[in-house]
């Protein structure tokens, strides 16, 4: 459980610095941040395996890069789903995607391996 409130917190963080730093990612309210970095955590474990799987041809056939297309779906649908979130088009979710992804990466990597 611990490790999912930090997994929160890290993408909570990301989505916070895409709002800074794009003009089509906007939240409403700190707690709309909070519920929006626990949605995506939710979102990213339960749904994105199986979008993964459906779409792997499309992974395959473009090296891997889909996934960023995942990303900003699963993006997209956190804002769909949460009132106080609004992503502005395709272009600005996909870029946001990249800066949470980004985040959490060095997030994780700056926290430790998993013991």
């Amino acid at each position: 459980m611990t490790r999912f409130i930090l997994r929160a917190a890290i993408a909570a963080l990301g989505l916070w610095l895409a709002t800074e730093w794009l003009d089509g990612i906007a939240i409403d309210t700190p707690m709309t941040l909070l519920l929006a970095g626990v949605l995506l955590g939710i979102v990213n474990a339960v749904i994105k395996p199986i979008v993964i799987l459906l779409t792997l041809p499309f992974t395959l056939i473009t090296l891997g890069l889909f996934l960023m297309v995942v990303n900003a779906a699963m993006l997209g649908l956190v804002a769909a789903l949460l009132p106080g979130m609004h992503i502005m088009g395709f272009w600005a979710a996909f870029f946001g995607a990249l800066i949470v992804t980004v985040v959490s990466w060095a997030g994780w990597a700056a926290v430790g391996p998993r013991h």
